[in-house]
Order: structure tokens, then sequence, then C-alpha cells
């Protein structure tokens, strides 16, 4: 059990040093190539959710993450053992939403910093974080936890 909850803890550390870095290193606005046009360092700051949305309401990211957070340990203790996947994906889950919670109880803003641009659709992705991309990583992880449990209840059914 404690090895999810060490994963947990090594998204929130390597988001609040990556974090660490841009804003002691990067003055805010500023942009480094890494592979240009696709991928660059970009020091940004958000006061909302992702995108943006609900730019300035602390009180409630405060109230929702907490909500989350407990949520995320109660799956995580009494619907998750042992189902490693669905573990995994809770823990990703619970370290990117501390890793932001930290930022917006600490800076009252997120710290933001990967930016990336697809080329296929010509689309400049939202800037983002590791916490942003563990919380990702971890929703396809349970989606692909409950796409295996369906499939193996429906193999059960016949």
């Amino acid at each position: 059990m404690w090895k999810f909850y060490g994963l947990a803890a090594f998204v929130v550390a390597l988001d609040q040093w990556t974090k660490w870095l841009v804003v002691k290193n990067m003055m805010l606005g500023e942009r480094i190539p890494i592979f240009e046009p696709y991928f660059a360092l970009l020091s940004h700051r958000n006061r909302g959710a992702a995108w943006g949305m609900l730019q300035g309401q602390m009180g409630f990211f405060t109230i929702i993450t907490i909500i989350v957070i407990i949520g995320i340990i109660y799956y995580f203790h009494k619907e998750a053992q042992g189902k490693p996947l669905f573990q995994y994906g809770l823990m990703m889950l619970l370290g990117g939403a501390i890793g932001n919670f930290i930022d917006r109880l600490v800076r009252n803003e997120v710290v933001d910093f990967v930016d990336i641009l697809i080329p296929i659709i010509n689309y400049d992705f939202p800037i983002f974080n590791i916490a942003d991309a563990a919380l990702t990583i971890g929703v396809v992880i349970i989606i692909l936890f409950i796409l295996k449990e369906e499939r193996a209840e429906k193999k059960k059914v016949k």
C-alpha cells in the first residue's frame, strides 16, 4: 500500500521541484526553446483551473481540492484494494491534486511551464506542469481500468 503513496509523494516532489526551478531561474513570461517550435519551457502563472477557467476562485478551489483528496483516499482504501491499475491511477490523481494545491496555498497561483505545439493540427496546447500531467495520466489509467473491468464482466456473463 505504501508504495502507492510513494508514487503520489514522488509526483508532488517532482512537481514542486520543477516549479521551484522555474520560479527561481526564469522571469515570468520567459520562454526557453527546447525543440523549436514544438516544445519549450515558458514561465507562466495561472490563478484559475485548467486552461485558465474560474480565475481567482481560490476559496472554491480549496474546498473542491480537499473534497477530491478525501475522495481519492477513500476510493484507494475502500474500492481499489487488490486492483493495482486503479491504485496507480488514484495515486497519480492524488499527487497531481496535492501538487497544484500546494501552489494555490503558498503562491495563490499555479506555476505552469510546459509549452507544446501539436504540429499535425497546428494547436498550441495550454501551458501545463507536472501536476497537470499526473492528473491527466491518472484519469487515463482509471479509464483503462474501467474498460478492463467492463471487458472482464462481459466475459463472465457469456
